[in-house]
């Protein structure tokens, strides 16, 4: 039996941010050589007994949501025109409807703000809860023109910290990781992987209580403290990429960027100059969904490029 393809799931409403995930989406699915299915909700149905008549016979709410569809599939057949292209009117909300038709997608794409959202939210309802929720890697489309469009060449993953495997073991690529680095590859550019790190200040040493005179001792072992953070961190971006790469598949430039601070100015800053930017989303045991975390919640909002949340174990 051959591999089912999975679709690259994209949700539309007829707004500006909807069009530009929609031609992302068109494009991930053609580079990916998968079939696009375009999704719209309209909580409308649900409640309204529709019976398929004439033209004439439909409400404006069904005529609407069926022009929205039909104009989103000719666009992505344009934007891509080998592209294989579904469509679904879904008789539910839009949250409910892309996290069910993403339990069976390669990729679930969605726009930063959808219709009818004030425009100063950083991150519509919908996004956020999608890319909370989702069982499958979600790309919230956002960002700068220049890096929505693919113009910088190069997909940015964050490697976070994680307990040192045994040197007898190989270290597989995470499931972002393996995400970026294919992504990198089918277009042609550079994979930047990107590691925070923090050396604890003096308080955190105990050294609050120090006199003047050790302040000299404090200093060297804080200097040395920070170089065996800076070690670590290249050591870790070695690790966590150094299984990544695929035997008979191209090779991909691949930039290890250990960086001072917080990871959040660190992402922040690294998705200036990206088409995408991966991070990891791990769940946790007797949560419902998916965790996003204090540093996801920040790029989704603030990122320049579009953001893809993969789902890790």
């Amino acid at each position: 039996m051959g591999t089912v393809e999975l679709p690259v799931v994209v949700g539309v409403d007829g707004s500006d941010a909807a069009s530009d995930a929609l031609d992302w989406a068109a494009e991930l699915a053609g580079r990916r050589g998968l079939p696009l299915r375009v999704v719209h909700a309209s909580l409308w149905e649900r409640y309204e007994g529709y019976v398929a008549g004439t033209a004439a016979d439909r409400p404006a709410e069904r005529l609407h949501s069926e022009a929205v569809l039909a104009t989103a599939a000719e666009r992505a057949g344009r934007r891509v025109p080998a592209l294989k292209v579904m469509t679904d009117l879904a008789a539910d909300d839009a949250v409910t409807a892309l996290l069910r038709a993403g339990q069976s997608s390669e990729a679930l794409v969605v726009g930063s703000r959808g219709r009818g959202e004030f425009a100063s939210l950083l991150l519509g309802s919908v996004g956020l809860g999608i890319a909370a929720r989702a069982q499958c890697p979600v790309v919230v489309v956002r960002g700068r023109p220049e890096n929505v469009h693919g113009g910088m060449n190069r997909v940015v993953v964050g490697i976070a910290e994680r307990e040192r495997p045994s040197e007898r073991e190989p270290v597989p690529p995470s499931a972002a990781v393996a995400f970026a680095l294919r992504e990198a590859r089918l277009r042609g550019g550079e994979l930047e992987a990107v590691h925070a790190w923090r050396c604890a200040g003096p308080e955190d040493h105990g050294a609050r209580e120090n006199h003047r005179a050790h302040e000299d001792h404090t200093a060297r072992e804080n200097h040395g403290a920070r170089e065996n953070h800076a070690r670590r961190a290249a050591e870790l971006l070695d690790e966590t990429l150094g299984g990544a790469t695929a035997a008979g598949l191209p090779p991909v430039p691949v930039a290890h960027r250990p960086v001072e601070g917080s990871a959040r100015k660190a992402l922040l800053d690294a998705s200036a100059h990206a088409d995408l930017l991966v991070v990891g989303a791990r769940r946790r045991q007797g949560h419902f969904g998916m965790q996003l975390g204090l540093v996801n919640h920040a790029v989704l909002h603030h990122a320049k490029c579009p953001v893809a949340v993969v789902p890790v174990s």
